[in-house]
């Protein structure tokens, strides 16, 4: 089962990297391209004071981050 669901676009490099990361790692995500799904986009804004920042990670507990670090999500998961 995913851990969270990353909220990303095709031409984010920081997108490719988290991803590359995260899969090096296994931790198990769920990815969205906000730019092929509006209601995708509108969670992003939602969670970013109406920015379209990506990648943005939501986690199950409704908690969210922004272009974190490999560690950053790891350390969210284990908690």
């Amino acid at each position: 089962m995913a851990a969270f669901t990353m909220y990303s676009t095709p031409w984010c490099g920081y997108c490719h990297r988290l991803k590359g990361q995260l899969k090096r790692a296994g931790i198990e995500f769920t990815e969205v391209d906000i730019e092929q799904v509006p209601d995708a986009a509108k969670i992003v804004e939602k969670v970013n004071n109406g920015n379209q920042t990506v990648p943005t990670l939501v986690f199950a507990d409704g908690t969210a981050m922004t272009n974190p670090s490999l560690a950053q999500v790891a350390e969210k998961i284990a908690a």
